[in-house]
């Protein structure tokens, strides 16, 4: 195991999500809880080091690269980026298959349905590495989701569902637990999918 690597990736990590303030929605813990928690399920299930160490780094360039852009925080921009690049391509390349494309932003003109149901096709497409990720993601916000908010809970499983049945290439255990979890989920929310 690399631990300079996956070290390294939950620093940069901390550092990032708090340079923008960011915290849990429903918990209001530092957001890179949530970060931790997706890579200690990653590693969990068998993911290697550089799994791991993109799991960290999984909500990065999505949430933090995108925040600091828009407030023109290009300094601050500049030194995580920097540290960014001096991760393996391998991480950086997970990293950018786990970030959405067809967000609000990018396709303002786009319902929300719309834009997900393009991203769950992309999602279909990404490496079977990166689906692990993104499954260990959706596990570790379900369970939150459905006891917080029962409302978006309802619009988040449809998404889900639909974002579930192109990530068969993951840890196929993962799969069976998140795939449970979800059909959990619906059935207590009685959610139409």
């Amino acid at each position: 195991m690399n631990k300079n690597l996956i070290e390294r990736a939950k620093h940069i990590a901390h550092i990032a999500h708090d340079s923008i303030g960011q915290r849990r929605k429903y918990s209001d813990e530092p957001y890179w809880t949530h970060t931790d928690a997706v890579a200690e399920i990653v590693a969990k299930f068998g993911g290697s080091d550089i799994q791991i160490a993109a799991a960290h780094l999984h909500d990065y360039r999505e949430d933090v690269v995108t925040k600091l852009t828009a407030d023109m925080r290009f300094d601050m921009l500049d030194k995580l980026e920097f540290e960014f690049s001096k991760f393996p391509k391998a991480v950086q390349d997970l990293v950018v298959e786990l970030t959405d494309v067809f967000t609000s932003e990018a396709y303002p003109d786009m319902s929300r349905k719309d834009r997900k149901i393009a991203e769950a096709a992309r999602i279909s497409q990404i490496s079977d590495e990166a689906k692990t990720i993104k499954l260990a993601d959706l596990f570790h916000n379900t369970n939150s989701i459905v006891a917080e908010d029962e409302g978006f809970a309802k619009t988040y499983l449809k998404e889900k569902h639909r974002v579930m049945q192109g990530l068969t290439g993951g840890n196929f255990t993962l799969y069976r637990i998140v795939a449970k979890q979800l059909k959990e989920s619906i059935d207590k929310l009685a959610v139409i999918v």
